[in-house]
């Protein structure tokens, strides 16, 4: 066994009640006016972390919006100007931290994440800005937030589908890197308790939503595979998500909890250590029916058509993505690729 490991230079602040904790925090990074961004949504959040934060914040920007428009960044980093910001507070999902990360890249500033869903983007280096339908992604340190508060109180509120969704997307995550190629013992335990826990914790919280040892269990789950994601090579499932999001504006979430069962079903006979890993995180055999039974259970979206997609996008996706791939431990061919996608498109088994 050979394998290289390098931790992110990240702090994680994490349990019931930390929210209390930002002014600390956001003074610790040296930010003395800090910029607090949150989707329209969310606003009253963001005035509500504006007010902890006192002399301490230079403003609000709600316009954060899914798949981060290159205009949204544009109009961010004006604001921050106009407001003489030296850094952000992101409050919210991964449309905000990915707002902030964006902001990050122009800009050098430092980022604090409050993650309010179970996104995961918090804790990677990957960056992705959509202009003219087409999401570009990359890896920058710089845009890593340079520390991550995670209070579940705040997920409490999180809408009970929202949570289901999000919940799969952070799985995503981990599932993908069991079979990433710079992948590590490390990575491997993490992604596996990753998909452990949010495989426990996401039933329970669709029955009793404000179950706050299930949101605790959640939202490590999702911080767990959030790492994975930051520190492994995204493959076939990520690119095919990133450009149905670009190019068709899908939900991001929803993407992820349709697509994740047939990518599963279509890599994991090539990568048998991450099969095995999944098996004993799901308590199955097979993993990959295990993973489309749990988004049916949890009521997740199964087909790309309920979200929008009309049969005739499928073949410009399927030459987007093979345009550009991403590594991944199975060959994928445009046979391959159009059947997936038809699969996904009207929920076939996997």
């Amino acid at each position: 066994m050979s394998f290289t490991y390098e931790a992110l230079p990240m702090r994680v602040v994490f349990g019931p009640g930390k929210l209390s904790a930002l002014p600390a925090e956001t003074a610790r990074l040296g930010v003395r006016r800090a910029l607090v961004l949150s989707t329209p949504g969310q606003r009253d959040l963001a005035e509500r972390a504006a007010s902890l934060l006192g002399d301490l914040a230079a403003g609000v920007f709600t316009g954060a919006r899914m798949h981060v428009p290159a205009t949204t960044v544009a109009d961010a980093l004006d604001r921050a100007a106009r407001v003489d910001a030296d850094g952000y507070v992101a409050i919210g999902g991964g449309s905000t931290v990915g707002l902030a990360k964006a902001l990050a890249l122009r800009s050098g500033r430092a980022t604090l994440a409050v993650p309010t869903t179970y996104a995961g983007s918090e804790m990677t280096p990957i960056w992705g800005i959509t202009d003219n339908a087409r999401k570009q992604t990359g890896r920058d340190r710089e845009v890593l937030p340079r520390t991550v508060l995670y209070d579940p109180e705040l997920t409490v509120a999180l809408p009970v589908q929202m949570s289901m969704t999000s919940g799969l997307n952070a799985m995503a995550h981990a599932v993908e890197a069991l079979y990433a190629p710079d992948g590590s013992p490390v990575v491997a335990a993490m992604a596996e308790q990753g998909v452990r826990d949010l495989a426990t914790a996401l039933p329970r919280l669709l029955e009793t939503p404000a179950d706050l040892a299930a949101r605790t269990t959640a939202l490590q789950g999702a911080w767990l595979s959030g790492a994975c994601l930051g520190a492994t090579t995204m493959g076939l499932h990520h690119k095919l998500c990133h450009t149905l999001g670009g190019m068709l504006d899908l939900p991001h979430a929803e993407t992820h909890a349709v697509v994740l069962p047939h990518v599963a079903a279509f890599n994991l006979p090539s990568a048998p250590a991450a099969r095995h890993a999944l098996a004993r995180a799901l308590g199955a055999a097979d993993p990959a029916r295990a993973l489309g039974a749990l988004a049916d259970a949890l009521g997740a979206p199964r087909d790309l058509r309920r979200l929008g997609v009309r049969e005739s996008d499928l073949p410009r996706v399927a030459a987007e993505v093979l345009a550009r791939p991403y590594s991944n431990p199975r060959p994928v061919t445009r046979t391959d690729l159009t059947a997936l996608l038809h699969r996904a498109w009207s929920r076939q088994a996997v």
